[in-house]
């Protein structure tokens, strides 16, 4: 059964036992030798399939050329045979640090993976490039690789169900680092107090602000998930090497809790498996069908099922306006509740438009659905009628879809909400979702085959028809992988299309 352990600050003078910290908690998860469930495997390989995925579909912009220049400007390091880089040749390698990095950058440049949402954000599929990475390089076979990434998405899917980082505007990447360092210590075997230090190690130097996530969005929004993957290889390194970290890194007086978060009277309560417990925690996430926000995902298929049953509502000359009664989360971090002017603002970039729900919802209702590069297209959000849509829509905070949205309860839990449509001739339009369209219980939830379809269509314009069919072979023998097959678990784009990208030159 799962074992909640509560979790608070501790003054200098008050004794807390190693073995009662959290890190070494999670440390010991880690070391717990536990079968996988067979759904989890199934599970681990649809997510593998996901990030390849969209790391195809990203392959060639500009942040994930620059990440990828980066990596391969690096020589592998003597300690392995290194690890692969998404898009390159099989025998193209960097060191496995390097490597998480670019595929990192790749995976989380088109906010297109899986999501998991709790009192905290969070992306598990980022745990995967620093996992896989590590595994190429040390030359670990394909079940190595799936205890690995049970444990990583476990870790972090436990610490976003009790810890809120972003009321503190610190970002969510912050519970990667320690859930990733965690997936490598399983993966490489490693004893209990090695793994306790590099996850100290990797929460202390992945902890940032919100900034990358409000205002003018940067590109630093796909590379922070990136740091923290490499980061974690980093800290895995050095505990390896018998270095230690700041500890208690959680509840010290000068710790996280006592300075980042709720303080020094705060307290947690962080549900973790009980030794012999399996590690279920990927089967509470859920992936996107739509290249956007994952708040954005059920407005999307609402606006979309409005585009079929109302095409009135398309023209902007026939709304008055437009409001999404929504979570306190979805108003005020990608709703008119941010206060953010970017938010309406044509000339925005990608990533800020990303994070509009006005600027999505008034597209989606347009155009009958989303596209992942057409839809935040400069040409595509400067259209007049799409502007004077947009600036009729607003969002504002539900007491109930906000209940809904944290509740506990996975049969209720819901990530939409009601919208209230006032043409100009008076008359209404009201609708509502809970869920999106493939989220586990929503109209057309993904399977396999939808994991199999979304990557074929992001793949098919930059791989050969052979290379979509060996990735596919090999994803899906996962568990059976020999580490030879292992080292091959990458993406190889068709001649030409790296070429063709910018290969940007920096310091190194």
């Amino acid at each position: 059964m799962t074992v909640t352990h509560h979790v608070r600050v501790y003054r200098s003078e008050e004794e807390l036992l190693r073995e009662d910290q959290l890190a070494y908690k999670i440390a010991q998860v880690a070391v717990d030798p536990v079968a996988v469930d067979p759904e989890v495997v199934d599970m681990i390989i649809n997510r593998i399939i996901d990030n390849a995925s969209v790391a195809a579909a990203s392959i060639t912009r500009a942040p994930v050329s620059a990440a990828r220049q980066q990596a391969l400007d690096h020589a592998v390091s003597i300690g392995g045979v290194g690890a692969t880089v998404f898009g390159c040749a099989l025998d193209r390698r960097s060191s496995p640090e390097w490597a998480a990095w670019a595929n990192g950058v790749a995976v989380r440049e088109l906010d297109y993976h899986d999501t998991f949402l709790a009192a905290e954000y969070s992306h598990p599929g980022d745990n995967i490039p620093p996992i896989l990475a590590v595994a190429q390089h040390t030359g670990a076979d394909g079940a190595a690789l799936v205890r690995g990434l049970a444990t990583g998405y476990e870790i972090q899917v436990d610490l976003v169900k009790a810890i809120s980082l972003h009321k503190h505007k610190i970002d969510h990447v912050a519970h990667l680092g320690p859930s990733a360092a965690a997936g490598i210590g399983t993966l490489l075997g490693l004893d209990v107090d090695t793994i306790y230090q590099a996850v100290g190690q990797a929460l202390h130097t992945t902890t940032a602000t919100r900034q990358s996530r409000k205002g003018e969005i940067s590109s630093w929004k796909a590379h922070a998930p990136a740091f923290a993957g490499k980061m974690a290889v980093e800290a895995v390194d050095r505990a390896m090497r018998g270095e230690t970290s700041p500890s208690p890194i959680y509840e010290g007086e000068d710790g996280v809790i006592a300075w980042l978060l709720d303080g020094k009277d705060a307290a947690y309560d962080v549900p973790l498996p009980d030794a012999g417990e399996p590690k279920r925690g990927i089967l509470d996430t859920y992936t996107k069908e739509h290249s956007a926000e994952y708040q954005a995902q059920a407005w999307i298929d609402l606006a979309r099922k409005l585009h079929g049953s109302n095409p009135e509502l398309a023209d902007p000359a026939n709304v008055e306006s437009i409001v999404l009664h929504t979570s306190h989360h979805t108003h005020y971090v990608i709703g008119s509740g941010a206060n953010d002017p970017q938010k309406y603002d044509p000339t925005a970039s990608r990533e800020t438009l990303d994070h509009s729900i006005p600027y999505i919802f008034a597209v989606a209702l347009q155009d009958g659905g989303w596209h992942h590069v057409d839809s935040y297209a400069p040409e595509r959000a400067a259209r007049e009628d799409t502007v004077a849509l947009w600036h009729k829509i607003t969002t504002a905070e539900d007491a109930e879809w906000t209940r809904r949205y944290h509740s506990e309860d996975p049969n209720e839990k819901a990530f939409g909400g009601r919208v209230e449509i006032t043409l100009t001739d008076g008359s209404t339009v009201v609708d509502e979702i809970a869920v999106a369209d493939a989220h586990p219980l929503g109209a057309r939830p993904f399977a396999r085959e939808n994991y199999i379809a979304k990557f074929r269509l992001l793949a098919e314009p930059v791989l050969t028809p052979d290379e979509i069919e060996r990735f596919l072979d090999l994803a899906q023998r996962l568990p059976e992988l020999t580490a030879a097959e292992v080292a091959q678990l990458t993406i190889v784009a068709k001649p030409g299309v790296l070429a063709a990208a910018p290969a940007p030159k920096g310091l190194f």
